[in-house]
């Protein structure tokens, strides 16, 4: 007789990983299934999916220990500190990022035995229906849940003619495993990936090339926010090549050549010790024989599901980077919870309205809600407030003045509709932003609030204030 659940969660990524936990919290029998993508020393599966394996918890390793490196070279003899010429072991770099992410990963396994979650190893795969639910294929078994919860993410999108070997010619994966720093590193696309990954290897010594198709820089942010990212991106070394055509990719043993068209029409090759290629990522349904229980896809192979991640079929459901919305960990953990609680007879809840994006350059990007090129195209009435970190006391302290905070309110009712900070703490910062928003504040809410002296939410307050033309500070 086969295994059989309440809940079966196929995947064990964000999404996949913490909607298991709740269930069992909730009192289901819930059993996870991951199929092991990354390699592991002793062949067990990697919980934490491509966020905690190879995307955002190694990126933000590195990017620290970047950012360290740069600061020794440069921002320390402003400061009266001399270390003399810093030298970066790339090999240990990379080694304590992967500790950081073994750590982790045992952390998963560790909270499905304190919450009674059952880990399957293998690849989930759907079969049909049984008398106890719906069977799932796990390796060479198959389960049966009366529920199931398909979190199966993610991979990175290639170019055609562009083949990704992760050793010359790098996707996400390879892009946190380089083992020294190259001379000169090529990037297609300027997105997340693209800019965070740029900005390791620039701290580092490497001279970096983005080549982007599309004609504007970061264009779903807020347009002042993408103005000055790429004025201080620019400045600090990073070369952003907009609306580019790729033409013919050749590798040699001395390295990688791209052909390219720029917007002005101007045919360039440019020659690169390695190329990285982040062009955005596809869901992970191939492999997962959604035909077998009628589950229906979209045409880019996203799994289609309603506003509370119900599929078209009763008993599944799905969440993560495999439905629609954006690909961000934490959306995935949101949707998760929410499916649990909503199994469970309980009001699950997910505000897609208050979902913060955030990069991780230096300064840092951070925003939630609407920019006012949305404002104006859907001819919504608003007021902003603008604050640069420059009129910052803790910011000049700490040598980091670059950016602003940016708040934008409805102009009749005030409350809050987007909120947009490109400057040092962006990350952490913009959650304040979130709490407002999620239960309806007006600026003038943040802006009675007592912010603590000297910090840098300050500039979050003072922004608050300059909604109504009072900012006290600047």
């Amino acid at each position: 007789m086969s295994q059989q659940f309440d809940v079966l969660v196929i995947g064990g990524g964000p999404g996949g990983y913490v909607a298991a936990i709740r269930a069992a919290q909730l009192g289901f029998n819930t059993a996870c299934c991951e199929s092991n993508p990354y390699a592991d020393p002793k062949g067990e599966p990697r919980l934490g999916g491509t966020c905690l394996n190879v995307g955002c918890i190694p990126s933000k390793a590195l990017l620290h220990t970047s950012h360290l490196f740069e600061e020794a070279g440069h921002a320390f003899a402003e400061q009266g500190i001399s270390v003399g010429t810093p030298r970066i072991d790339v090999p240990r770099m990379i080694g304590r990022k992967s500790e950081i992410v073994d750590k982790l990963t045992a952390g998963i396994k560790g909270l499905f035995k304190k919450n009674n979650v059952t880990l399957l190893k293998g690849h989930g795969a759907f079969v049909g229906q049984g008398a106890a639910g719906w069977q799932v294929k796990v390796g060479e078994e198959v389960v049966e849940a009366r529920q199931v919860i398909v979190a199966t993410g993610s991979k990175a999108r290639h170019l055609p003619g562009i083949a990704v070997d992760n050793k010359l010619i790098c996707d996400n994966i390879g892009a946190l495993d380089i083992d020294a720093v190259p001379r000169k590193l090529a990037i297609i696309g300027a997105g997340v990936i693209g800019l965070e990954m740029g900005s390791v290897w620039r701290r580092l010594g490497s001279e970096v090339t983005i080549l982007e198709a599309a004609p504007d820089f970061l264009a779903a942010a807020d347009v002042d926010l993408s103005r000055e990212a790429l004025k201080l991106l620019t400045k600090q070394g990073l070369s952003l090549n907009m609306g580019v055509r790729i033409g013919e990719v050749k590798t040699s043993k001395k390295g990688v050549s791209i052909a390219y068209v720029d917007k002005e029409g101007k045919e360039h090759k440019l020659d690169a010790d390695r190329l990285i290629v982040s062009v955005g990522r596809i869901p992970n349904t191939d492999g997962l024989d959604a035909e077998a229980v009628g589950l229906k896809l979209d045409e880019r192979g996203m799994i289609e599901v309603d506003e509370h991640c119900k599929t078209n079929v009763a008993g599944i459901w799905a969440v993560g980077d495999v439905v629609r919305g954006p690909m961000l960990a934490h959306k995935a953990m949101e949707e998760g919870v929410m499916v649990a609680e909503l199994i469970a007879g309980q009001a699950g809840h997910c505000n897609f309205d208050t979902i913060p994006f955030v990069i991780y350059t230096n300064p840092e990007m951070a925003w939630v809600g609407k920019t006012e090129q949305q404002l104006k195209a859907e001819g919504v009435a608003y007021k902003a407030g603008k604050i640069p970190f420059l009129a910052n006391g803790r910011a000049l302290g700490m040598g980091a003045p670059e950016g602003f905070v940016k708040m934008l309110a409805d102009a009749r009712t005030d409350r809050i509709l987007g909120v947009h900070i490109i400057g040092a703490g962006a990350s952490e910062l913009i959650a304040e932003a979130v709490v407002a928003m999620e239960f309806g504040g007006a600026s003038e809410d943040l802006a009675r609030i007592c912010h603590a002296h000297p910090t840098l939410s300050e500039v979050v307050h003072e922004a608050a204030l300059a909604c109504d033309k009072r900012a006290l500070h600047f």
